[in-house]
This record gives structure tokens, sequence and C-alpha cells, in this order.
């Protein structure tokens, strides 16, 4: 295991020289190159579809053997995961680089396109997403504009822009400047279920001295970014029961119990008006000491343009600013369903109310300790709590029931700051783009890398290049060209750096 001082490093640096030349060669590699981005985001990726992840990994497969890359299936009880390993010498230390390639399901009514696997250029007009051929865009109008398909950003655009990177590498007759791993995820928005297993059944294979997560935004600023650590996520169902069958609200109004109304002050009974978890313990273990403080002081506030963003007044008051709210452990009821609403709203007490939660998890928060807090306090509530489908005789036992079903998907991790590792990766950005990047010590988002850290023991940085504003989930997910250019200077730049 090699780790170049801090010292070294800012004397092997990139030179303005260099800088430039990466700049023009991203730019002229990435226009050259868009047709292959098209084709590659034009693979629909549906992570649910295993017939479309084959396709994916067939093409990112043959994509990295062009580079000389070998390939190799991890196979696990899920869809396997690709290893691709480049080694340049036996002498050099290794970086493993970690992308999915897998997307969220998609609404295609909610999709100003075709279709989220129809790419389209776009150009900002009166306020206006239009589209655009990009082929008659200046350069500076082109790094504006945006590409729009599923997985755009998350995470189609960084793997491209590393192979184009290693296209660079390639064009000037280099070699990286240390061995490369890369692992390939096509159940990251599955909550990767074959990766845990991929890592204890292929530690060898999977052995290196820094993982690099190449995935995720940049901060709010747009400034150079490093993520030292990502929450970990569990996840609930909350299930309340009313008549067996849904009642006639006009005759059984006043007299039997509705579902939705008990599961909704149940879940109010979890929270205060300030946002903040009321169940004892919940927060147990987390203490910010004033080190911590600094580094959390040090990322550029991005309150106010959240409120702008999302059009709110008030936040909760886990923490007194946003990066402190992200190192405690959060309780976020995703989704509620009762009865029916809209066109199809009629006069009953429902069945049954359903909720989901998730619980996004802290290095310092044990989640089956978390799950079990919640479990007491439901039961404290007055509640029967039940892991399945009461029965008939169940449900004439017990006044007030609750079915909990819950699953831990991934812990959290976090690598020191003044980590060597993460010394290494920050003077290169600070080297090359003339500033010290933005450090955020934990992101608010879960990836599912948490094994390499806590199983392999190698220390994960993240390395987001895309646009915070991508619309990654959602419709109309995006890729700001800008960020596409850059992200492939950085990448080249970080591949021809000595670690």
């Amino acid at each position: 295991m090699r780790i170049t001082t801090l010292l070294g490093l800012l004397c092997i640096g990139v030179s303005v020289h260099a800088q430039q030349n990466f700049q023009a060669e991203a730019l002229e590699i990435g226009k050259e190159r868009l047709d292959d981005f098209v084709a590659f985001l034009s693979l629909p990726n549906d992570g649910k579809d295993k017939a479309q992840l084959e396709q994916n990994k067939a093409w990112s497969e043959a994509s990295l053997q062009r580079y000389g890359f070998t390939t190799t299936t991890l196979e696990t009880s899920a869809f396997p995961l690709v290893l691709a390993h480049l080694e340049v010498s036996k002498e050099l230390p290794t970086v493993a680089l970690y992308l999915h390639l897998d997307g969220q399901a998609v609404d295609f009514s909610k999709w100003a396109q075709s279709s989220p696997w129809v790419p389209v250029f776009k150009q900002q007009q009166k306020g206006q997403w239009t589209p655009v051929d990009w082929k008659t865009l200046t350069d500076d109008a082109l790094e504006e504009a945006r590409i729009f398909a599923r997985s755009a950003s998350d995470d189609k655009g960084p793997f491209m822009m590393l192979l184009n990177a290693l296209e660079i590498l390639k064009r000037q007759h280099r070699q990286p400047a240390f061995n490369i791993k890369v692992i390939l995820d096509y159940e990251e928005e599955q909550s990767s279920p074959g990766l845990p297993e991929a890592v204890a059944r292929y530690k060898k294979a999977l052995a290196a001295d820094l993982l690099l997560i190449l995935d995720g935004p940049v901060h709010a600023s747009g400034a150079p970014t490093l993520v030292f650590g990502n929450r970990g996520i569990a996840t609930l169902t909350l299930t309340t029961y009313g008549p067996k069958t849904p009642q006639h609200s006009g005759h059984y109004g006043n007299y039997i119990p509705n579902p939705a109304l008990n599961l909704s002050q149940l879940l109010a009974s979890m929270k205060d008006a300030q946002g903040r978890v009321t169940i004892p313990g919940f927060y147990d273990g987390i203490t910010l000491d004033a080190a911590t403080k600094k580094i959390l002081a040090a990322v550029p506030q991005e309150e106010a343009g959240i409120r702008q963003r999302t059009k709110i007044i008030a936040v909760d008051a886990v923490g007194t600013t946003y990066q402190e709210s992200l190192q405690y452990p959060s309780l976020n009821l995703r989704g509620l369903q009762s009865g029916w609403v809209g066109a199809e709203k009629r006069t009953i007490i429902p069945a049954t109310a359903v909720a989901e939660i998730d619980i996004r998890l802290v290095l310092e928060s044990n989640p089956e300790r978390l799950i079990t807090l919640i479990k007491n306090h439901i039961a404290q509530q007055g509640y029967t709590v039940f892991d399945h489908e009461p029965s008939d005789a169940e449900r004439l036992q017990n006044d007030k029931i609750v079915r909990l079903n819950y699953g831990i998907h991934y812990p959290a991790f976090r690598t020191p700051v003044n980590s060597k590792e993460g010394q290494w990766v920050a003077a290169i950005l600070t080297n090359y783009f003339g500033a010290a990047p933005v450090q955020i010590r934990t992101s608010g988002g879960s990836v599912p890398i948490s094994p390499f850290v806590n199983q392999l023991g190698v220390p994960a940085v993240g390395l987001p290049t895309v646009n915070l504003d991508n619309n990654q989930h959602s419709p109309n997910e995006n890729l700001r060209l800008g960020n596409y250019f850059r992200g492939i200077e950085l990448f080249t730049t970080l591949l021809g750096t000595k670690f």
C-alpha cells in the first residue's frame, strides 16, 4: 500500500500548460464521441429488467476492453457485477473506481420528450428547455446545453467521462500512473443486493489501496467537490388495519375506527413540530466536536439556495445548518396510501393504511437498534406489532394492530477528511483548479460501497462531477455538457497523477 506524501504530490502536480491542453482535448474528445454517449444512453437500463441490464453490461465491458482492461464477471445470487482490471505495473498501487450503470424506473408521461431512452440535446431559451442540434452551437453555448435522458447524470455520464479520459491518454501514448480496477454495479438503484456477497466472495480480486466513487452531483456552488462519507439506508413499511373490507362512511362513521387516521396520529407521535425525532435514544452517540464543526463550517452555505430551489421557508431543526443536519440519522415518511383520492374518491372507511419510511443511517447509528426503538415506540402507543398479515383471530383479539416489515440495505461509511488518501485527491483538485475543493464530511445520499470500507479496509472518497440540478431519479434527468467536459478533464488529470 503506497501513498504519495502531500508535499511530493504538490511538486509533481499538473502544470498550467498541461491544464490548458486537457481543456482543449476534453472538449475535442467529448464532442467527437457524443454519438457514443447517445448510443449508450439509448440502451434502456431499468434496474428491474435483467435483459436490459445484460445489454448495458455487454456495452460497458466491450468499452473498457478497448483500453486494455481485462473484465471478469463477479457472479452473485443477484445480477452479477463486473470487475475490469488494468495492470500498468506490479510495482504501482491500485485505485478502484466504483460506478453503477442501472437507472431508476421511468414514468413516460412525465418526460418532455418521446422517451427517456431517446436522448435529446436542449438549450434554455426564454426560460424553457428547447431541443437543439448541438453541432450548431458555439463552444460557449454548448457548455450550457444539456443532454436529457435517463442515467445521463446518474451514472452513465461519469462512465463516459472516464472512457474519454482513457481515450486522451491513449492518443497521447501515455499509461495511467497507477493500476486501475473499475467496479461496475448494475443494481445500485435496487440497493445492490449482490454487492455484499461479491465483496465477501472476491476479496482478493477487489483489493485496492483506495476506492473512488464516481457518482453524485458537485456542491451547489459548482466548485470541485470531494465526499468523504455517505449515509446508509434502512426502510420500513407500516400498515394499520380497520374493517376487513372498506365500509360505508355514512353507516359506520363515528363507530368503526379509521386506519388512516390511526396511522397519521402514530406517525405524528414520532416527530415534533420542528422535525426532530422524539423517540428516546434515536440520536444517541452523535457528538459534533470543534474539529468536526470546523469541517462542516468550511462547506459553502447552501441554505438560501435550497430554500429558493425548493420554495420552502421553514426547515427542520435537527442541526443548526444543512451540513450539520446530515450528521444525524433521519426518519423520513416517503409515501402514504389509504383509500382512494381524486376522481376515484369514495365515501368509505378504508380497510388499511400504509406508510413507507426510510431511515438514513450515519456511522454512529446501529440500524437494528434504531428499528427496535421505533418498534418499541409503536408498542408504547398501544399497538400490537406483527411482522405478518394478521389473521382474523388476531384481529379479533387485538384492539390496535400495526404490521411492521423492514430491510437494512447498507450501512454508512466515512473516511477521515484529513486521511492520506483524502489529501491525495484534494491536492489533485487544488493543484488543477487553483482552489481547494469543497470537502463534505458526510453526504445525505446513500451508496452501497460500505462493504469495501468495513470488510476490505479500503478507504473510500466520492469524486462527484455532475450538475446538482440534474433531476436524477426523476423525469427529465439531464447532464450539463460543461460538467461533462470538466469531468473528462478531471479524470484525465487524475489518471495521470502518481498515487
